[in-house]
């Protein structure tokens, strides 16, 4: 009876893995098909926009600069701007989509479904993440124009890639459960992403700064993004590498839990 009661729990488990698989995988290639379908809109401007960063700022700018942290100052701003393209494309993608489905009344389907919420975050954020990670890797690409990329650590790219882009993925998604219109969408890019990305060390090192700034600047979140990414690539860093990733990995778990509590409760998708 034991070896049958066993049996026949493996065989539910397994069931409820195979059942939540189906619907995390067609959630996601739905998200990956969005911003494919128009590729033009999704893809393509990150790319010029970051060309003309590149030929303003390390081109003509970076020759009067000089070296930055012991490289040149093109070098030195191509992760940041990497990493500024990979934060606001996770955030504007799932924000963009969920909101969608929120306006046209069909995030409701979903949320009554056998689906777990867990599943339909990680769908969602999935989606958010291949966007930012393909256009991560277009960025790169560019780069290879104006100067030769290199790379410190492959590892901590990676991870560093991935715990930001999952972060922002899932602020998009708290943003478009509590938006009510469009507008509210480009509130936080606006006024709270901008801010702090331009103040997240993407342009200067935070050894310039006063002491008293640098430590204000330390309150930033995306310094700490940006510093992880860097050492990636050159090998450098103004933060503690370690301390940065660790720092992601609790933002990641706090966002996670605040919009798991949010779809579970239907807080801001109820009326």
């Amino acid at each position: 009876m034991k070896t049958e009661s066993t049996s026949m729990n493996t065989e539910q488990n397994v069931g409820w893995f195979k059942q939540n698989y189906v619907a995390l995988t067609t959630i996601w290639i739905k998200e990956c098909t969005r911003f494919l379908r128009i590729w033009v809109q999704t893809l393509v401007p990150p790319a010029i926009t970051m060309s003309l960063y590149f030929v303003i700022f390390g081109s003509l700018i970076g020759n009067r600069i000089g070296q930055m942290g012991g490289f040149t100052y093109m070098e030195f701003i191509v992760p940041g701007l990497i990493m500024m393209s990979v934060i606001t494309n996770s955030y504007a993608n799932v924000s963009s989509s969920f909101f969608s489905a929120k306006f046209q009344r069909n995030i409701e389907e979903l949320l009554v479904s056998p689906v777990p919420t867990s599943v339909i975050i990680l769908g969602y954020v999935g989606g958010g993440v291949a966007r930012a990670i393909l256009i991560g890797i277009i960025v790169t690409l560019v780069s290879l124009f104006f100067v030769d990329v290199q790379i410190h650590h492959l590892g901590i790219i990676a991870l560093t890639l991935l715990l930001t882009s999952t972060l922002f993925a899932t602020a998009g998604l708290i943003n478009a459960i509590f938006a009510k219109t469009f507008d509210d969408i480009s509130v936080v890019p606006t006024f709270v992403l901008t801010p702090l990305t331009y103040l997240g060390g993407v342009f200067y090192s935070l050894t310039l700064l006063p002491e008293f700034w640098q430590w204000v600047s330390k309150a930033n979140p995306v310094v700490y993004m940006v510093n992880g990414f860097r050492y990636g690539f050159l090998g450098v860093s103004d933060v503690n590498v370690t301390f940065s990733l660790s720092l992601l990995v609790g933002f990641n778990a706090l966002l996670f839990s605040v919009a798991y509590y949010l779809l579970k409760t239907g807080k801001g998708i109820r009326s």
